[in-house]
């Protein structure tokens, strides 16, 4: 087995066929036989998720076409975002770098190479922090002003990987960041001009509202000024957009319809700054995901007539 590798992570619950369609395509990348994979399966919450956990880990039992696999059954329910921080934890303290997917994230057959190449490529440069295998659907006139990989300051965990220098920064305090981003006057630049409300899921964690992981991963990173390496033609498609997930809503406007045709990755270092024209594209994207105003004022009224 090649030990220069990222080990990959996999986190699963209750969903049979989105696990099935995730591990198989992972198996058709070109790396998969030289690769160590974690499985880690969240154990049921309730009878009504028992079945499908335990339908989810007998198939598990029956993945091959890894140079190793190991699974690992929680005995309790963890819940996505405790698991993910304790698996990515324990492996980059164990490997030093990680490559992270969810049972719901289908990957190109290029997707295990871009990843391990980026991994060695930034390994020794402190200010990359995290790899993302996803980008925003593009139209072919905004990829033509995108060279092949760049950086765009989000940490989108559509099928990501980190080294252990970076995680380490990891932290889970949402009242804190939301915090320091207020005292550094970022908020803005936090919320992408204020067209996507990273701060609102910010303070919905602090708050006690909602248990999430990725955002806290986001704010770290943003605080510390990490660079969020991403390809311009996505590796991954989300497949969880059907509703299923724990925290996914369909939504079909995420697919990007050059993932069948992505080829391999060409990966060059570039400069260590934030594409600026990566970043309109991403802002743009974000604002029209946000509803409407009637569709605003129609939710609020509903809310307020239900009270």
């Amino acid at each position: 087995m090649a030990r220069s590798l990222a080990p990959i992570v996999l986190f699963t619950y209750a969903r049979p066929e989105h696990t099935r369609r995730t591990i198989e395509a992972l198996q058709k990348n070109t790396l998969a036989s030289d690769s160590e994979l974690y499985i880690y399966s969240d154990s049921a919450k309730n009878e009504k998720s028992a079945v499908a956990v335990a339908e989810v880990r007998s198939y598990l039992r029956t993945v091959t076409g890894f140079g190793r696999i190991e699974i690992i059954e929680r005995e309790r329910n963890w819940g996505l975002a405790d698991s993910i921080v304790n698996g990515v934890t324990t492996l980059v303290e164990r490997h030093g770098k990680v490559i992270v997917l969810e049972d719901d994230i289908v990957t190109s057959p290029h997707f295990l190479t871009y990843m391990n190449a980026a991994l060695t490529l930034y390994a020794d440069m402190p200010q990359v922090m995290h790899v993302s295998g996803y980008f925003f659907p593009l139209t072919d006139t905004e990829a033509a002003t995108l060279p092949p990989t760049f950086f765009y300051n989000q940490t989108s965990c559509w099928g990501w990987g980190t080294w252990g220098r970076a995680w380490k920064h990891y932290r889970s305090d949402a009242a804190t960041l939301l915090g320091d981003i207020q005292t550094a006057g970022r908020l803005r630049e936090f919320d992408m001009d204020g067209q996507f409300r990273f701060s609102s899921t910010l303070r919905a964690n602090a708050e006690g509202r909602q248990k999430t992981w990725a955002v806290k991963w986001h704010a770290s990173v943003f605080l510390k000024g990490g660079l969020c390496l991403h390809p311009c033609f996505s590796l991954t498609q989300n497949i969880g957009h059907d509703g299923s997930g724990t925290h996914g809503k369909h939504d079909a406007r995420y697919f990007d319809p050059h993932f069948s045709a992505a080829t391999h990755v060409t990966l060059e270092q570039g400069a260590l700054q934030e594409n600026t024209t990566a970043r309109a594209i991403a802002t743009r994207f974000l604002a029209r995901l946000r509803p409407s105003l009637f569709t605003r004022f129609y939710t609020l009224l509903k809310r307020s007539l239900s009270l």
